[in-house]
């Protein structure tokens, strides 16, 4: 490399003196040829300049050295005796040919340079160049107050499952069942988020991108990790992982594991929630006013085919839960102060309703029950469940009988999802958006969800025994502020809002973590604040006050404060 600078350096030398017309002070020789063909000769044996431009500039140095010659001749003949011995006599370059031979021996030196990579110093890998990085940091101090009115017997399902099976027979059981705190206060908890994203261009049509971050455990609505414990390390998560494809500017194919590709809101997806499964994102602006856009997606939710029993031999059913999701939408700039952006989205959960299993007896040593893993993979709290296990009593003592249970969902989840923003620009450079999102489970019936769980329903239930429950969820937010979104200090922005969600209106495994501590049956508002910091750093303050919808008093506010950045 260094010898290629070298003898460009040279080249470019050479050039530079012909072209100042610099030449020593003798007498000029009688040249058999002109010059500057000699000069380009010699760039095309050092590789500088390609035969054919150097046969173009040669034609072109002969035309008008030749009307040079012809026009010094007539001078001479006007001016008078020829130049004595001594003179200096410089050799004329037309100033085309100058020219071109400037922009020639540029280009070839910076295609080299280029190619050589030392053009730039101390720069980094060509594939260096096709990596970014990305990543935010969050502090949060959450206090979380409880009413003490609240019911202090409602059972945590969802630890049940987890660490169960939880015997329910009063007769032979001898510990309570998990429950939820309802009533204990719980002050400046600091928690932290701190995710690290890496994203590579392929080439121009594929990207690969992989982040990490951090989590109590594996839950997937939430990175958040409550700082303490003895200072003991805090585990990392992958939390990303995917290919893309763009084979066209419209259309983009995504698939392993990456952000939410559907217009939505949380109390549906959680903002932390990821899909693992395949997606394609269609965007189309049809003119200057008006878009397109849509996502169609498979996703698996679980799979439970390779589920064993604890002796190795008994295996059960193959039964794999899947989420298939389909939403079109549009863009419309009303005015130059006004969008508006809705989407209606279809989502079908396939099979991650529970079973009533076939009649069994762990009493007697079996490992299991045939319905075990139609229980859900991840659960919040709210929707309707029932007892999974269908354990025949012993008939040497049925009252005392064991009967260790897991529960699963009761109602089938088919989900319509209409979401509406509209942002307007307001004067004195305000910003308004005014947000609305309304759900409805197509699937909801109560006959199907007696009948599912065979009258073994354990929750949402009146005095009566009827069913409390709903297929309805909706939100309404407004955000006011200097920007929606912020990136520089002095931003802010304030927003209010309020939601109301029935039990079963949708899976309460995959909304926000923090609204009513997650789940569903659950209704109150929200207010808060932004405010920008410094550039992509800014504070927020969040408080929550929230109740159940149907059942047992238990009310819950949240205060959040945080400190958030972004790089």
């Amino acid at each position: 490399m260094i010898s290629n600078v070298n003898r460009l350096s040279l080249a470019v030398g050479m050039v530079i003196a012909t072209l100042v017309g610099q030449a020593a002070a003798a007498p000029a020789p009688a040249p058999s040829e002109n010059a500057t063909i000699n000069l380009i000769r010699l760039l095309v044996e050092q590789g500088i300049l390609k035969q054919d431009k150097a046969d173009a500039l040669i034609a072109q140095a002969q035309n008008e050295a030749a009307q040079a010659k012809q026009a010094a001749a007539s001078t001479a003949v006007a001016a008078g005796p020829v130049a004595a011995p001594g003179d200096v006599r410089v050799q004329y370059v037309p100033a085309a040919v100058r020219d071109q031979i400037r922009d020639q021996v540029k280009a070839e030196v910076m295609a080299t340079a280029k190619q050589e990579n030392w053009a730039a110093p101390n720069s980094f890998p060509e594939w260096a160049a096709r990596i970014s990085f990305d990543g935010d940091i969050r502090l949060r101090d959450e206090s979380r107050y409880y009413s003490d009115n609240n019911s202090n017997e409602i059972v945590d399902f969802a630890k049940l499952n987890n660490n169960g099976p939880y015997d329910v027979n009063p007769n032979s059981s001898t510990s309570l069942p998990p429950l939820l705190n309802t009533r204990e206060d719980r002050t400046n908890q600091f928690r932290i988020r701190a995710r690290l994203g890496m994203k590579a261009l392929i080439s121009p049509e594929w990207t690969a991108g992989i982040r990490i971050g951090t989590g109590s455990d594996n839950n997937p609505v939430s990175t958040t990790q409550s700082l303490g414990g003895g200072f003991a390390k805090k585990d990392i998560w992958l939390d990303q992982g995917y290919l893309n494809w763009k084979p066209t500017d419209e259309l983009t194919l995504t698939g392993g594991r990456f952000a939410n590709p559907f217009m939505s809101t949380d109390m549906l997806y959680s903002n932390d929630l990821n899909f693992d499964g395949v997606a394609a994102i269609f965007d189309h602006k049809l003119n200057r006013d008006w878009g397109v856009f849509g996502t169609v997606g498979a996703f698996p939710v679980d799979y439970t085919n390779d589920t064993t029993s604890s002796n190795g031999f008994d295996k059960e059913e193959s039964d794999n839960k899947w989420l298939y999701g389909a939403q079109v939408g549009a863009k419309w700039a009303i005015n130059s102060n006004n969008r508006l952006k809705g989407a209606l989205a279809y989502y079908r959960f396939d099979d991650i309703q529970g079973e009533r299993s076939s009649p069994c007896e762990p009493w007697a040593g079996a490992p299991g029950c045939d319905s075990d893993g139609s229980r859900a993979a991840f659960m919040q709290k709210g929707n309707s469940v029932f007892l999974l296990r269908d354990i025949t009593p012993n008939p040497l003592n049925p009252s005392t009988t064991p009967q260790p249970q897991y529960v699963g969902l009761a109602s089938e989840f088919n989900l319509l999802d209409l979401n509406v923003v509209w942002d307007a620009d307001l004067p004195q450079d305000f910003k308004l958006r005014s947000q609305g999102n309304y759900i409805h489970n197509l699937s909801y019936d109560e006959g199907d969800m007696r009948k599912r769980s065979a009258g073994q329903i354990v929750n949402n239930l009146d005095s009566n025994g009827n069913i409390e429950s709903g297929a309805n969820a909706w939100m309404v937010q407004f955000t006011l502020g200097s920007a929606l979104e912020l990136k520089k200090q002095g931003d802010w922005n304030m927003f209010a809002g309020y939601k109301y969600i029935q039990p079963d209106a949708l899976p309460d495994g995959f909304n926000d973590s923090s609204f009513h501590l997650g789940g569903t049956n659950a209704k109150g508002y929200f207010i808060g604040g932004n405010y920008g910091l410094a550039k992509n750093v800014y504070a927020t303050g969040r408080w929550m006050s929230t109740e159940a919808v149907y059942g047992a008093p238990f009310d819950i506010d949240v205060l959040q404060l945080e400190l958030n950045t972004r790089f």
